[in-house]
């Protein structure tokens, strides 16, 4: 095997990670994977990873495996982690929103001002009752409820829908 094929294989693989909270979406399509870059001669990957939200509890787990994946290719890894810009779930891939919908997760929404623009600068989070529209990823329908402003992590709402009864986590728009 050629320093290329094994450069592009673990890159290939560190793109690949599942997020460790929501695994059916990887660390890429999540957004948070900012680059990845092999350095041949040194044997070192320099990773760049942003949290959802500064707080995250997940990225010391996504730190190690970064680290594993490198290592299983021989390779040393370099995490840093960048606060700016901050995340947005706008960086949320088409490919992974689908997988959360298939997964019974609400996708967010673009995040946008009043006039239905990007927000520029620090983006504010509803913490009270939200009165935007969230489709349920199940049924397709409109008429949703929140039932809980924070769920099973706190990126996540918890809502009901009113047409089919099922809850559901909605990843919400930052």
């Amino acid at each position: 095997m050629t320093m290329t094929a094994t450069a592009t294989d673990v890159l290939a693989a560190v793109r690949a990670i599942p997020d460790p909270e929501i695994p059916v979406i990887t660390i890429e399509g999540l957004g948070i994977l900012r680059s990845a870059e092999v350095d041949e001669a040194s044997g070192v990957v320099q990773v760049v990873i942003t949290p959802t939200y500064s707080g995250c509890p997940a990225m010391r787990a996504i730190e190690d495996q970064i680290a594993r994946v490198c290592r299983a290719h021989g390779l040393q890894a370099v995490v840093t982690t960048a606060l700016s810009p901050a995340w947005s779930t706008d960086w949320i891939t088409e490919d992974a929103r689908e997988a959360l919908r298939r997964f019974g997760i609400a996708p967010p929404g673009p995040v946008v001002a009043g006039d239905g623009e990007r927000a520029p600068g620090p983006v504010s989070v509803m913490i009270g009752r939200g009165r935007h529209t969230v489709a349920c990823p199940r049924c397709g329908s409109a008429a949703t409820s929140v039932i809980s402003p924070f769920g099973s992590t706190a990126c996540k709402a918890l809502r009901r829908c009113d047409s089919c009864g099922d809850p559901f986590d909605e990843f919400k728009a930052l």
